[in-house]
């Protein structure tokens, strides 16, 4: 297989492998390359809507597009530069149609290969902690809605990364407040649930008040293509549901920051509001029911599930017998990478046949609570977490696993994930490697580059939940 995405493919297979190690790994990687496919926006799009006979056709509803005057575009995420640029190109074969707009893209992704034209601007903003390039681009957003009319379609694309790429303060509070509370937030081990739900509330865009913008200027159309990397695909959740009605409250947040003794810690003008907001309801994000929602249609077009479904399918061609065992994955990734260990060499070195193949599946986000000062990522780190348990235990049989975040880059490294097995047991071993000392200092970067076994794709510009993939039992030519 000649791989699109992981750079560093062939470094991840050298030939001093077994033969069952090397055919292990290049399955394994070989399914990896198959799922990041499957979940490119352009793919997703192509799968979700179409324009036929001068209609707008989404999954199974449609719009006609004769109704709008014109069309403007915003949106913000990790996908969304992919996403635009298939847009544009549906678009383009429609004469008489007119579209702007503009989008916040990460700053590190490369668009040179999307054909995007001067309709659309590119505005680039950092992730995951909120920029001033952000903001500016936010209130270009907002400057086109009060542009334009009740005749005005706005589509509105949106993936994961969008609350951070998307920060429009709220009230008194400032940027500089909004980074030091989501600093806080990635720092204390919140679930991305409860980091969102305080989002919602900080922002004059996020929980549904994007529609609430747009009902109180024009009263426009809005559709919303959405693209999920949060676990349940709840569309309140994803990059804090901007165009979406909203069941958190002020008192979930007052929850929250005081669970993570946080609530005296945070900025001045965000302890206000909250205090505020308990007592005022005026000031709670839109929720169910409520008359902005009237001319909304939110779609999910895309999700994890598209990729594990590629995965299957080229697993069971292979002759595993696969399961998905799980579609939440959540929970503090260390601890997780130490159960899965007892969920699967263990468990399955006693009571299955390892003359068959099988394989785990599972997808979701972990969190990492950071205490040291190192380089790495959740599934580098729960990985680091299973290897620790596996070197001290003896594997007499062949087993390969891989976690990746399949946008290409997790926490502050350079990886969207790793690689253990045999080998890197062996190897772990061979280097006497402290695996506790760096999960104490969050430094699992560190370990996998010097086992050789990091994950380099950089950014792929797709954004789903984090994938997890287990493959052990009996691996040669002749089965």
């Amino acid at each position: 297989m000649n791989p699109a995405f992981i750079k560093n493919y062939s470094e991840l297979i050298p030939p001093s492998l077994t033969e069952s190690q090397l055919l292990l790994r290049t399955t394994i990687l070989n399914a990896l390359e198959l799922a990041i496919n499957s979940v490119m926006p352009k793919n997703l799009m192509a799968k979700a809507l179409k324009i036929e006979n001068g209609k707008l056709i989404i999954q199974n509803n449609q719009f006609s597009l004769k109704k709008f005057k014109d069309i403007c575009i915003i949106g913000g995420g990790k996908a969304v530069a992919h996403m635009t640029a298939y847009l544009e190109k549906l678009l383009s074969n429609v004469s008489g149609i007119k579209y702007k707009g503009i989008i916040n893209v990460p700053e590190n992704l490369s668009i040179d290969d999307l054909e995007l034209s001067e309709s659309i601007q590119i505005n680039f903003a950092s992730h995951p902690l909120p920029n001033e390039s952000g903001v500016i681009g936010v209130h270009k957003m907002m400057e086109l809605i009060n542009s334009s009319s009740k005749k005005s379609l706005i589509l509105f694309l949106v993936s994961g990364g969008g609350s951070a790429l998307l920060p429009l303060p709220r009230g008194e509070i400032q940027l500089k407040d909004l980074q030091a509370i989501n600093e806080l937030l990635l720092d204390s081990g919140a679930s991305i649930h409860e980091i969102n739900v305080i989002r919602k509330h900080l922002s004059d865009l996020k929980g549904g008040n994007l529609a609430r913008k747009i009902f109180e200027a024009n009263k426009g159309t809005l559709i919303s293509l959405i693209i999920s990397d949060v676990v349940g695909n709840n569309l309140d959740s994803i990059a804090s549901g901007p165009s979406v009605a909203d069941s958190s409250t002020f008192k979930d947040v007052f929850t929250i920051l005081n669970k993570y003794t946080l609530f005296d810690k945070v900025p001045n003008s965000i302890h206000s509001l909250v205090e505020e907001g308990l007592n005022n309801k005026a000031l709670e994000t839109p929720k169910l029911g409520d008359k902005c929602f009237d001319n909304v249609h939110n779609y999910l077009i895309g999700s994890i599930e598209t990729g594990v479904l590629a995965i299957k399918n080229l697993l069971k061609k292979e002759g595993y017998t696969v399961n998905y065992f799980s579609d939440t994955i959540t929970g503090e990734a260390k601890v997780f990478g130490e159960r899965l260990f007892n969920k699967s060499i263990a468990e399955f070195r006693n009571h299955h046949n390892w003359s068959k193949r099988y394989a785990l599946i599972g997808t979701g986000e972990l969190t990492v609570t950071i205490k040291g000062k190192g380089i790495g990522g959740r599934n580098q780190e729960m990985l680091l977490g299973f290897l620790n348990k596996a070197i001290d235990t003896k594997i007499n049989n062949n087993f390969c696993i891989i976690a990746a975040n399949l946008d290409g880059i997790e926490g502050n490294s350079n990886a969207m994930g790793a690689l253990v097995d045999n080998e890197v047991c062996k190897k772990a071993l061979e280097l006497n490697l402290n695996i506790t000392k760096y999960l104490n200092h969050n430094d699992s970067n560190s370990a996998f580059n010097l086992l050789g076994t990091e994950i380099i794709t950089g950014p792929t510009g797709c954004n789903v939940n984090d994938i997890m993939i287990f493959l052990y039992g009996n691996y040669s030519k002749e089965r």
